[in-house]
């Protein structure tokens, strides 16, 4: 008699450093955060490492692969694996740009940051949204606030 065909191991492995900082949301968090979102959007395999780190780093990483001068939030790189490897990605975001942005949002630096780490991780995966104020009504920017709400386990308002 044949055996029945064992499931599929699911492996979602994130890794969180810090980079010297002291980060406003605990890695173990971090890393739950980006784990419901692969969880979410139906990935299996993935391999995602998520960097904290300071201005200058991010100001270095936009402008080496990006162009862009000075620091951002959060810069994503999502990479081509061999078939059958999974998604694998790395996602850099910069805690004092986040508080900036918590401030100017009027929410918490941890919302903020936890939205970054949601945003990052759809970026992995090849969502994208408009550059410009359009972003944040886009179908990526929807999906992210959905997302999050479920990081954060509160209710999502309609838009």
């Amino acid at each position: 008699m044949k055996a029945a065909p064992r499931p599929a191991v699911v492996a979602l492995h994130v890794g969180v450093a810090c980079e010297g900082l002291r980060p406003p949301v605990a890695a173990r968090r971090i890393a739950d955060a980006a784990r419901r979102v692969l969880r979410a959007e139906g990935v299996r395999a993935a391999m995602l490492s998520v960097t904290l780190v300071s201005p200058s780093a991010m100001a270095r990483l936009n402008r080496r692969h990006l162009g862009h001068a000075g620091a951002t939030d959060v810069i994503s790189f999502g990479f081509t694996p061999t078939p059958g490897a999974g998604v694998v990605g790395d996602v850099y975001i910069c805690p004092d740009v986040a508080r900036a942005n918590a401030r100017a949002a009027g929410c918490g630096v941890r919302e903020e940051l936890l939205r970054l780490v949601v945003h990052g991780t759809l970026h992995v995966l090849g969502r994208d949204h408009p550059a410009d104020r359009a972003r944040e009504s886009s179908p990526m920017w929807r999906r992210q606030e959905v997302l999050l709400a479920g990081v954060l386990r509160r209710r999502v308002r309609p838009a």
